[in-house]
């Protein structure tokens, strides 16, 4: 799998029991904390190897650093944040690189492992199947108001701490049914990323807005006008492959094509084990986890939410 579509990472086949699993993400910072910067953006990096269904095993630094305009001792806290998620991924800092610049830079290429048979895909999806989420919706737009200065400092560390939680649970859960496609909702959205897994697929979905889990706070925000500019440009790029109900908010929507940073996994799952898997998923702590809805025979290529 390569450049040829669309898919969170690219795999090679080794063997016919081994595949490579490679992936690469950095970006600026989006919180203030140092330490929790590198964490998330380790998250972030880690979660493209779980979409596909593989198992994280090495990873690179990759930095950009002011170095003439900032203290190293800012740089040794965001190393050790990456490392302290690398360490609960069970992965490998094996080495990485670093360049002088005027804005800082941080991230991770992740190598993963995984049997060439079990490759989880964006456009696999089957009718009937149901969509799971494993994360509340609305981190860009909480960032958002963070800048503003009007985030609490109560939500401001739980959106932190939901950016930095590993994905490596849903992806150990899901291992166990029959899940058919998934990706993890990250710059694009929740509408941006599944118009990915819909499109080439010959698959529509609907999905129940009422269902989908949102950070409370973020809808207040969105109302405010606290939106990322990415908002617009997901909707502006996906639009036409989306229909709203009328009854579906406009902040809402708006929520919906949110950029995250690192989101949870969206599980496209047989029905017979929706329920199953997400009782597993909330067992092992993931509270959140909701179905959202469903693939459906037609309309092809198409995105009803309701």
């Amino acid at each position: 799998m390569g450049l040829d579509r669309a898919d969170d990472a690219g795999v090679y086949k080794i063997t016919d029991d081994l595949a490579l699993i490679q992936t690469v993400d950095f970006f600026t910072p989006i919180v203030d904390d140092p330490y929790w910067f590198g964490r998330i953006a380790a998250a972030n990096a880690l979660s493209d190897v779980y979409a596909m269904g593989g198992i994280p095993k090495t990873a690179m630094n990759i930095v950009a650093f002011p170095a003439q305009t900032m203290d190293l001792a800012v740089l040794r806290q965001i190393i050790q944040g990456g490392l302290d998620a690398l360490t609960e991924a069970d992965a490998v800092l094996v080495g990485g690189h670093s360049i002088e610049d005027k804005e800082l830079k941080y991230g991770l290429s992740i190598t993963g492992v995984i049997h060439p048979a079990r490759v989880l895909t964006k456009k696999h999806l089957q009718p009937g199947d149901r969509l799971i989420l494993t994360k509340p919706l609305g981190s860009g737009i909480v960032n958002t108001a963070v800048k503003a200065e009007m985030a609490p400092a109560a939500l401001v560390e739980r959106v932190t701490r939901l950016m930095a939680a590993l994905n490596r649970t849903a992806a150990e859960v899901m291992q166990r049914f029959k899940v058919h496609a998934c990706t993890d909702i990250t710059g694009f959205g929740l509408l941006g990323h599944l118009s990915e897994m819909v499109a080439g697929s010959g698959r529509g979905v609907r999905l129940f807005s009422t269902q989908i889990p949102i950070i409370a706070e973020s809808v207040e925000y969105a109302a405010m006008g606290l939106i990322p500019a990415g908002a617009y440009k997901n909707r502006e790029f996906r639009q036409a492959m989306i229909t709203f109900e009328a009854s579906v908010a406009r902040v809402l929507q708006d929520i919906f094509f949110d950029p995250q940073t690192s989101g949870g996994l969206l599980i496209s799952v047989a029905a017979g084990q929706a329920e199953e898997i997400l009782s597993a998923l909330k067992s092992e702590g993931l509270e959140d986890a909701a179905l959202i809805g469903e693939v459906m025979e037609a309309p092809e290529e198409k995105i009803l939410v309701k």
